[in-house]
């Protein structure tokens, strides 16, 4: 790979895997002049984990992500996110890890009253100083609105990296009065874009996107505007996908191969679109396969079709480690 992205990749299908993390991503979403607009940031450069990538803002669960004061202090989850719960994560927990960070990375967050751009300035001066988000909105007698996160998709890293999370996804419409912008440690550069735009520049080689990063944005390609994303999401599985990372093997560069691609254990499809990502030049190119191998090549800015998986059933295990295990 180029050496534009010394902190992005580190795959060694020869490691031990670790636990992943549970986690949550935010894509806030808005309607712009000529359509929908997603809210990006960059993350910093030297992160250990995605260092320079374009992401959506989100990061890790803490432990007080689940605590008590969160029956009070938000409101019910949406009933869909039970599907993401574990042992060691509830729904709640989830949806309050998703909020926190996205006020902490990008200076968003849906309460159950609205939230000025300027009062969440003063917020995240008070997060700095060490008051708890849950006592942030105490003062103001706010709650977290839980509600208005629509859970989206449900991402593993593949076993063949070092740091690995369980990133739940949710969709967020963008609370009224508020903005979006980098916090400046994190994340240095936030921007507003169209889906397509911002896979254009990935294109380019402007900026650097994961595959989840980019399966988003081209799903969401096809909505017109927040409302239909919205929509768009309830036909989304929410059955865990978690990458195989295959070697290059002679000329053949090395790839990602989601489930439902011949060389994926797990045969049904989780994601709309194609089933695969090979890196290429520094970034990962999306390619469908048919059952022999073969290429076949794929426009991204086609419409995807409707694969949405049963989720009452439990799916085989393709990533045995996972948080909280013993």
């Amino acid at each position: 790979m180029e050496q534009i992205y010394p902190r992005l990749l580190d795959f060694d299908q020869n490691r031990n895997p670790v636990r992943p993390r549970d986690a949550a991503t935010v894509i806030v979403l808005r309607d712009g002049r000529a359509g929908l607009e997603v809210f990006c940031v960059r993350r910093h450069a030297s992160s250990s984990f995605m260092g320079g990538a374009v992401v959506f803002p989100g990061g890790k669960v803490d432990a007080q992500d689940g605590a008590e004061v969160w029956g009070d202090r938000a409101t019910e989850p949406p009933a869909r996110a039970a599907v993401f719960a574990t042992e060691g994560a509830t729904a709640r927990t989830l949806c309050v890890a998703a909020c926190r960070e996205t006020l902490e990375e990008g200076a968003i967050v849906p309460t159950d009253m609205p939230l000025s751009d300027d009062a969440i300035d003063v917020a995240l001066r008070e997060l700095a100083a060490g008051t708890l988000l849950d006592a942030v909105l105490e003062r103001r007698g706010l709650k977290l609105a839980l509600g208005a996160l629509v859970p989206w998709a449900r991402w593993i890293t593949p076993l063949a990296e070092p740091r690995r999370f369980d990133a739940r996804f949710f969709l967020l419409p963008l609370p009224r009065g508020q903005v979006g912008r980098h916090d400046g440690h994190e994340t240095t550069t936030s921007f507003w874009a169209a889906p397509r735009e911002v896979l254009e520049r990935a294109e380019r080689g402007e900026i650097f996107l994961a595959p989840p990063t980019s399966r988003t944005l081209e799903l969401l390609s096809a909505a017109a505007d927040v409302g239909s994303a919205v929509a768009l999401a309830e036909r989304q599985s929410l059955l865990p996908i978690c990458p195989r990372f295959v070697p290059g093997d002679g000329d053949e560069p090395p790839y990602l191969a989601l489930p439902g691609d011949p060389s994926h254990e797990t045969r049904e499809r989780r994601a709309e679109g194609p089933t695969r990502y090979v890196l290429r030049h520094g970034r990962f190119v999306v390619e469908e396969r048919c059952a022999h191998g073969s290429p076949i090549h794929i426009k991204q800015e086609r419409e995807p079709g409707s694969t949405r998986s049963d989720q009452s059933r439990s799916p085989p295990d393709e990533c045995p480690l996972r948080a909280g295990d013993a």
